[in-house]
């Protein structure tokens, strides 16, 4: 699909990038900031940026010319799934659950995306894997970035980063086993998709940092005698 022989069809990425554009619409639709909200070409922007963002960081560190930008329909079709997603938004009783359930399928079809094609260039198991998880996890850095809001893989979350990084391990796994790149990629982004709506649904997080430095603490000052007078 962009000249480097890759087994992802066109179809399959344009799939991740539509969803993609119709989550970043629906996310940006909800926004209020300081009592403002995005007006359309605010939501549009973001839509087409966390339609496009994962596949742009991807190819960048690949160092390989851009898929979205060597093609008409990448553009069209974030432009098109985030107008939907502007639609959509107002159809959506319960919002926050329909942007939850779109960020965890968007989040394994990059992160799939993404691993698969470092292997195919034929990087290393572990660097094809950063590759799959920046991939995975790229375009929700730009939106917040863009947004100006807190990063959210940098915070205390609902495995949001992990989830990639689990589902990019058992894809590369998968296909060092010998397993079709299809199946692996199937697999990997179910795997992805249940670890993070599971997180999101029990509220599993990693622990807070503040938490394993008191822990720390508690520990090493457990060993220091206490002398009683």
């Amino acid at each position: 699909m962009d000249g480097q022989g890759l087994i992802i069809p066109l179809w399959a990425d344009l799939i991740a990038v539509g969803l993609g554009g119709v989550q970043g619409a629906l996310f940006a639709s909800g926004f209020r900031g300081e009592d403002r909200r995005l007006d359309l070409l605010g939501v549009a922007i973001i839509g087409i940026v966390m339609g496009m963002g994962g596949g742009l960081i991807r190819d960048l560190l690949l160092n390989v010319p851009p898929a979205t930008l060597q093609s008409n329909w990448y553009l069209l079709t974030a432009t098109g799934a985030a107008l939907i997603g502007m639609l959509l938004a107002g159809l959506f009783q319960r919002l926050n659950a329909a942007i939850v359930g779109l960020d965890a399928v968007v989040i394994g079809l990059f992160g799939a995306f993404g691993t698969t094609k470092a292997l195919t260039l034929g990087l290393p198991v572990v660097p094809a894997i950063f590759v799959g998880v920046c991939s995975a996890v790229g375009g929700g850095i730009l939106r917040d970035m863009i947004m100006g809001l807190p990063v959210a893989i940098m915070h205390v979350g609902s495995l949001y980063a992990v989830a990639a990084l689990v589902g990019c391990a058992v894809l590369a796994g998968a296909q060092s086993a010998g397993a079709p790149s299809l199946a692996a990629s199937l697999i990997a982004i179910a795997v992805t998709t249940v670890i993070r709506l599971l997180a999101v649904v029990f509220d599993i997080s990693l622990p807070e940092q503040r938490a394993l430095h008191r822990r720390k603490v508690a520990v090493e000052t457990s060993a220091i005698p206490i002398i009683k007078p």
